[in-house]
């Protein structure tokens, strides 16, 4: 398969090109798209964030959650990839150790338990 269309223009011209795949719910051209770009931009955390969308929306568990413990080891109280992370794990039948990630993200965002 001829990928030199992903990994064509600027990086932002590919975060837009990755935002228009991800939102016509073409979840595998946008993580062809990201997968580049993360590599060249490791340290930002908004294409790196949106790969792992991609991957989960795609059903690409295993690099969904790779990318997403990226992100929480860079960054603990990112709250989103808490979240993400803790459905994804749940999605691969890890509930346990999905819990753990679900409170974190929901005392993050600020909803707590009524008491």
């Amino acid at each position: 398969m001829d990928t030199t269309y992903y990994g064509h223009g600027t990086p932002a011209e590919r975060w837009e090109r990755a935002q228009m795949f991800f939102g016509a719910k073409d979840y595998a051209a946008a993580a062809r798209v990201l997968g580049g770009l993360v590599e060249e931009v490791p340290e930002q955390t908004g294409p790196r964030l949106l790969l792992a969308r991609s991957y989960y929306h795609s059903a690409q568990l295993r690099r969904a959650e790779s990318e997403l413990r990226v992100i929480v080891e860079r960054d603990p109280v990112e709250h989103y990839a808490r979240l993400m992370l803790g459905r994804t794990l749940e999605r691969q039948g890890r509930h346990e150790e999905a819990e753990s990630h679900l409170r974190i993200a929901s005392a993050l965002a600020g909803d707590f338990a009524e008491v």
